[in-house]
């Protein structure tokens, strides 16, 4: 089995020693991100601030992998708090529309950097 790693430029580094994603079988695994702001590196306040731009930096990285979120299969939401399930999940129906992915979603003690909301992919490549 050959794989690829793939590092986006235009995502916000990496927090720890690991890529953005990684591409095997035809399959785009994204590694965790966080709603990290891409020229600064720094998280912006709320939770739904933060879902957007962990979307949005997901975008970023699957468009490098040669992919797009209408390619995601599968999704995994790691939540500081499961009080805001509610808000993430309204702000995650703007991204996923129609055929959604499957998902699962939990609570965690803590994030890297004081994060609210982490959330990692598994995509096909586009066509």
């Amino acid at each position: 089995m050959m794989k690829k790693a793939i590092n986006a430029e235009k995502a916000p580094a990496a927090v720890g020693p690991y890529v953005h994603a990684v591409e095997a079988c035809g399959l785009i695994f994204t590694s965790g991100q966080l709603g990290l702001i891409p020229e600064s590196g720094l998280l912006p306040e709320g939770v739904e601030a933060q879902t957007h731009q962990s979307l949005k930096n997901l975008a970023v990285v699957l468009e490098a992998a040669g992919s797009d979120l209408d390619h995601v299969v599968k999704t995994s939401v790691f939540l500081q708090d499961i009080n805001d399930f509610a808000k993430v999940n309204e702000i995650y129906a703007q991204y996923f529309q129609g055929e959604t992915p499957a998902r699962s979603c939990v609570q965690v003690a803590k994030l890297p950097k004081g994060g609210l909301v982490e959330i990692e992919v598994v995509a096909v490549k586009k066509d």
